[in-house]
């Protein structure tokens, strides 16, 4: 499985973007999809997480500010994100969980300026 995740950018606090993972294969066959995010100095952390049967999952941080969706016609997930703070700050990682095994794409940076 290959992911290719796209969307990110500089952008004001307060602004909004949208962060897109094409996969390889269809999602159909992934059984989560989730996106994390490593900000400078920290460790990766998950930000959210959705199931093949649609089941999300948001950090209490982006609750409320962001929406995981995935589109399996496209074999995308999206990761919308409003209301952005500097702490948001971070590259962004789309991960897949197939039969038991992870797949990592190549992560977008994300940069809130203040």
């Amino acid at each position: 499985v290959q992911l290719q995740a796209s969307g990110g950018g500089l952008v004001q606090a307060g602004g909004s973007l949208t962060l897109s993972c094409v996969a390889s294969v269809s999602i159909g066959s992934i059984n989560v999809l989730r996106w994390y995010r490593q900000a400078p100095g920290k460790q990766r952390e998950l930000v959210a997480s959705i199931s093949s049967g649609g089941n999300t999952y948001l950090d209490d941080s982006v609750k409320g500010r962001f929406t995981i969706s995935r589109d399996n016609g496209k074999n995308t997930v999206y990761l919308q994100m409003n209301s952005l703070k500097p702490e948001d700050t971070a590259v962004y990682y789309c991960n897949a969980l197939r039969d038991r095994r992870n797949y990592w794409g190549q992560g977008t940076l994300v940069t809130v300026s203040s």
